[in-house]
């Protein structure tokens, strides 16, 4: 994954959870595995699955992800009061591409970056235990976002071109909807922050739903 910071002697990151609501909550049932590529010798061609599976709607669908570099910008959470307010301003003499939609925090699974906007709470204080690792206390960084869609009304700036209304669509869409091609479904319609310590990124992950 371009421009993540790994940990040193590794490049290879596995995200381990267990499909059930304790992914939400950011319980221990998510586990990252820091690893390095050269030493994967045996690649399962039918990796396990578990026998039972209390939320169907957290077990991604067979498919395959094309990461791709984007710029992005901070949320309104980030910025002090005068710059937000100035860019609310500028905003307003524009008729596209607002900046709260268009130009901060790419929509849709990715990994590093700027952190979610918050719709249905108010963001953590930057002091707060939310935003410290539980293990040593040090300070997290934003690692993986999951969300229910790649894209909204409000975003469709960030459609990919290839799967745009112009885009000429291929024969067998690999996906039953190229907007949620994981069929993961995070609460009702939020979004998943998962943050990992800054000091040691092997200490179990912290979970923000925003």
């Amino acid at each position: 994954m371009p421009g993540l910071a790994f940990p040193p002697g590794t490049d290879l990151l596995q995200v381990l959870w267990v499909p059930s609501n304790q992914v939400v909550s950011g319980s221990d049932a998510v586990q990252l595995r820091w690893r390095r590529s050269s030493e994967v010798r045996d690649l399962l061609l039918a990796p396990p699955e578990p026998a039972y599976v209390p939320a169907a709607y957290c077990v991604p669908v067979p498919c395959v992800l094309h990461p791709e570099p984007v710029r992005e910008f901070p949320s309104r959470h980030h910025l002090d009061e005068d710059l937000a307010a100035r860019l609310t301003a500028w905003d307003k003499q524009r008729a596209k591409a607002p900046y709260w939609h268009d130009l901060s925090v790419a929509p849709g699974w990715k990994a590093g970056g700027w952190p979610a906007h918050f719709t249905f709470r108010g963001p953590p204080e930057p002091d707060s235990d939310e935003l410290r690792c539980g293990e040593c206390g040090s300070p997290v960084d934003a690692l993986l976002t999951m969300t229910g869609s790649e894209w909204d009304a409000s975003t469709t700036s960030w459609i990919p071109v290839e799967c745009g209304d112009e885009a000429e669509k291929p024969v067998g869409l690999p996906y039953r909807n190229p907007r949620d091609p994981t069929q993961v479904e995070i609460g009702r319609g939020c979004t998943l922050q998962m943050y990992h310590c800054v000091g040691t990124p092997s200490h179990p992950p912290r979970f923000v739903m925003q």
